[in-house]
């Protein structure tokens, strides 16, 4: 899907087998403008492109099962996309999604900071919402993040939740070996996906709202931070790696990264996190 800054909304090739019928919701929306085709005719010179192409994932696959499959799409793609909107910000949210994010930035040449996965940004709210549920608090009140993969590895940052600035876990190290409440949420975090895909076969409305929140930040220049997917450089020394950190977004992608302090066991979670991808990119023939 390509987006342009005039909230016009460009359906490409990427995703145009519905868009024509989203249509018939304009009246429930600020004014937009729908249209199906191709990046090579409707969605020329896009200033946002948002790739969701990709193979579904089954019951009982993890999202890095799929990586053979949507390697091979997205190389029939990223040429076009290149070539018909060249100054694009790429929002990618395919799974194995920091895979993904990788492998476009790998093939279209573009700026690290245009090249953006989803990440954890609905990791984060899954995690925001079940620890306010527990606390009885608006979810918009509690400040959490789930970092690393977006997947079986990513790693909860409790040493930063808080509450009005009270932080809710002051230990060193991990609730899972004191708190098995705040670790159950965890689990029920992570696994999300996984129960969403058995109940319903796909995943789509809060994934939906996760990605309207980060085009907004984008198209709109807000610079918010989110725990999107990016090119990870030097930082508690991962390397060469996508994955989810805290980061400020706006209309030139990511511009920075907050300093995020991990204690001793969230460094350790998130450099496994990091070689668990790593050893996935090595494998790819890109």
């Amino acid at each position: 899907m390509a987006l342009k800054r005039r909230d016009q909304v460009v359906a490409s090739a990427i995703a145009q087998s519905r868009n024509y019928y989203l249509a018939h919701g304009i009246p429930f929306v600020e004014p937009i403008e729908i249209k199906a085709g191709t990046v090579a005719d409707v969605g020329q010179n896009a200033d946002m492109v948002i790739i969701t192409a990709g193979a579904s994932q089954k019951p009982g696959e993890t999202r890095l099962d799929l990586v053979g499959r949507n390697v091979a799409i997205f190389k029939s793609l990223i040429a076009d996309i290149v070539k018909y909107c060249p100054n694009a910000t790429l929002l990618i949210v395919s799974n194995p999604v920091d895979i993904m994010t990788y492998v476009t930035l790998k093939l279209s040449g573009f700026p690290a900071a245009r090249v953006i996965g989803s990440g954890t940004v609905l990791d984060s709210a899954r995690f925001r919402t079940l620890l306010a549920q527990k606390m009885g608090i608006d979810a918009r009140s509690v400040h959490a993040y789930i970092i690393g993969e977006h997947g079986d590895s990513e790693v909860p940052v409790w040493s930063k939740v808080n509450i009005a600035g009270m932080p809710l876990y002051e230990r060193e190290g991990s609730p899972a070996l004191d708190n098995a409440a705040l670790q159950d949420i965890f689990e029920r975090v992570k696994n999300a996906g996984y129960e969403i895909l058995k109940r319903k076969g796909c995943t789509s409305y809060a994934i939906g709202l996760a990605t309207t929140e980060i085009v907004q930040a984008i198209l709109r220049g807000q610079e918010r931070i989110l725990t999107v997917s990016s090119l990870v450089n030097d930082f508690y020394g991962i390397s060469d790696v996508c994955l989810s950190l805290p980061s400020v977004v706006n209309e030139k992608g990511v511009i920075k990264r907050v300093n995020l302090t991990l204690n001793d066991t969230e460094q350790q979670q998130l450099i496994h996190s990091a070689q668990i991808l790593r050893d996935i990119f090595d494998t790819l023939a890109l």
